[in-house]
């Protein structure tokens, strides 16, 4: 049974307002939320590889008043996530460097301090292949918009659900009221095998006190519950991982991932009203599987109305 990308859309959405009902969780609030939209297409202008992403966040808790909480589980991230990983063309010479992937994800991550450092753990529930919709979906939009439809699906990863777990710590230092320095350390076990070190500095008024999610595929540190103040945020990051199994790579169809891969990263924050903002971020990622000629630029979005 299929579970297509509409659906995932619908329940994120839905969740939405759901969400708000004290009682469901332990007395928590919805303190905001988070969404981005990666896509190649906002990048270098092609449609391969990490070809296209949707994550939205509901962040549930107590309260904000810019610093996570001491207590972990007190504060938590409800991601939905879909995903679509892409050969170098959908269709002709080039379309069979690497299978098509699709993938929709649910889990729930805790943000909180330990020691002075802010850690988030979580984990997700991965399904991928047929049953996901998400080849389907990316036809009939292409067809919609007249753009080439894929001719890679009979050959994409088979139907699996996986578990995947997520752990990161990192630590703010904040040299002045716009400006931090935050570098980080992130594994992955499950789905991909890996761990990384990073960084990220953020500079101007906006984003310094708001809490920030990691998204997956870019690294781009978003905003999923926004504080006050109008104006500009500006975000830049690097980060290196070293890397072992990864399911979107199977060994027994040929591909290898690379065993290193690293991505830079820029983004801009802008809080236009106390309930509209805008965000616009790119991201070079290195290749990621032995024979990937070169890397790529995704683009991301996030466009929020908060009403």
């Amino acid at each position: 049974m299929r579970f297509p990308f509409a659906a995932l859309l619908a329940l994120a959405f839905l969740y939405t307002p759901v969400a708000r009902a004290d009682g469901w969780f332990g007395g928590r609030t919805t303190l905001g939320y988070g969404r981005l939209f990666d896509n190649d297409q906002l990048g270098d202008g092609m449609d391969r590889w990490r070809s296209g992403a949707y994550a939205v966040s509901v962040i549930r808790g107590k309260s904000w008043d810019g610093a996570l909480p001491t207590t972990p589980g007190e504060l938590l991230e409800y991601r939905f996530r879909a995903e679509i990983i892409a050969p170098r063309y959908l269709n002709g010479p080039g379309s069979d460097d690497r299978p098509y992937v699709g993938a929709l994800s649910f889990g729930v991550h805790t943000h909180f301090q330990a020691a002075g450092q802010e850690v988030a753990l979580g984990a997700d529930v991965v399904a991928i292949g047929p049953q996901t919709g998400l080849g389907d979906f990316q036809t009939a939009l292409h067809k919609a918009l007249s753009m080439p439809t894929p001719r890679v699906l009979d050959t994409q990863l088979g139907n699996q659900v996986q578990l995947g777990a997520t752990l990161e710590v990192g630590h703010n230092f904040r040299l002045n009221d716009r400006l931090t320095v935050r570098p980080f350390f992130e594994a992955q076990a499950g789905v991909e095998n890996l761990f990384r070190l990073g960084t990220d500095v953020i500079i101007g008024a906006v984003g310094q006190t708001d809490m920030l999610v990691r998204d997956v595929p870019t690294g781009q540190f978003y905003r999923a519950v926004e504080g006050q103040p109008n104006g500009f945020g500006y975000v830049l990051g690097a980060d290196f991982a070293s890397v072992g199994r990864s399911i979107y790579y199977p060994a027994d169809r040929g591909i290898t991932p690379e065993s290193t891969r690293y991505r830079v990263r820029a983004g801009l924050h802008w809080q236009i009203a106390e309930k509209v903002s805008f965000f616009y971020g790119a991201t070079y990622l290195s290749p990621e599987f032995v024979g990937q000629p070169e890397g790529q630029v995704v683009g991301s979005l996030k466009l929020n109305f908060n009403f």
